[in-house]
């Protein structure tokens, strides 16, 4: 079985200078990135892109993981992205945050995907108010179809600790993070994989509905899953992945953890929590490789 990690934060140098120029707080951004990192314990990225990357790979290594989604959290953090992607020799897989609402976003959809060798995207419409089934995301599904690329949609909860830390408003609206929005879609662009991080978030009964309506649309089970709190009962980890496959059965469930900064790195710790809930379920070999590995591998193998 080939491990790929579906869901994870490159956070490049450029993502944490972005934020820090966009804080409100009194310093420089060296001075407020410093303050925050004294904080958190966070280590910041090298500025020698190519030190981040290989630490990367080398956490990828220790883990036995095979491949690793790299997310570009910020559209300037892409770029480092891109680079670090190519020289990985295809195991660091790139996708970027889109604003649907940004000027020019179906092009700039286009050049990250024809030009700089992206798979897919990130949208956080809760972040950047808008409708999924608006006429802003359209054009980009438009797009992503060409492709048959996928795009993560962030749907439920939402809370970025470090934007708080240095200061940056809430600005997330939770009244457009329904997974249900993602169904009118989905029906409309069959090709575009469409994929629920964290079981929903919060939300896990709407995209348990919307994955029971669209084939094309999946989960991911990437983070800590806390969001298991706001839920009626608390259900356990095994209890939200025995609903989750009894829906979308395993084709349509992607392993992914979440992992973000240094010194934690690529977060084994969530790896052990799925195998051991997949395990309680008596799930059966094929249906894990394909959870932890092969699903992720078939849809890629689509994006053209």
């Amino acid at each position: 079985m080939e491990l790929f990690d579906f869901h994870a934060h490159f956070f490049a140098r450029p993502f944490f200078e972005a934020l820090a120029s966009q804080s409100p707080l009194e310093g420089t951004p060296a001075e407020k990135l410093s303050e925050v990192s004294a904080k958190t314990g966070i280590e910041l990225p090298s500025e020698d892109l190519s030190q981040h990357t290989a630490r990367w790979l080398g956490e990828l290594d220790r883990h036995g993981v095979h491949r690793m989604a790299a997310f570009a959290s910020l559209p300037e953090e892409a770029p480092a992205v891109a680079e670090a992607a190519r020289s990985s020799d295809g195991r660091l897989v790139p996708f970027s945050l889109v604003n649907p609402c940004a000027e020019d976003a179906p092009a700039k959809v286009e050049r990250l995907i024809s030009e700089l060798g992206f798979r897919g995207v990130l949208m956080f419409p809760a972040m950047h108010h808008y409708a999924v089934d608006g006429p802003e995301a359209r054009a980009v599904f438009e797009v992503l179809a060409r492709h048959r690329a996928p795009a993560f949609v962030h749907c439920g909860l939402l809370v970025v600790k470090l934007r708080d830390l240095l200061g940056l408003p809430r600005a997330q609206d939770i009244q457009y993070a329904n997974p249900l929005s993602l169904v009118p879609a989905a029906s409309a662009y069959p090709e575009v994989p469409f994929v629920i991080p964290h079981f929903g978030a919060g939300l896990f009964r709407e995209a348990l509905m919307a994955g029971a309506q669209c084939e094309n649309i999946y989960v991911d089970t990437s983070s800590t899953n806390s969001w298991r709190k706001t839920q009626p009962g608390n259900p356990d980890l095994p209890q939200v992945f025995e609903r989750a496959l009894e829906v979308f059965g395993a084709e349509r469930v992607l392993f992914g953890t979440d992992s973000n900064v240094f010194p934690a790195g690529w977060r084994a710790e969530r790896l052990a929590e799925q195998r051991e809930a997949l395990g309680a379920l008596d799930v059966s070999e094929d249906e894990q490789a394909a959870v932890f590995g092969g699903n992720a591998a078939r849809i890629l193998a689509e994006v053209c």
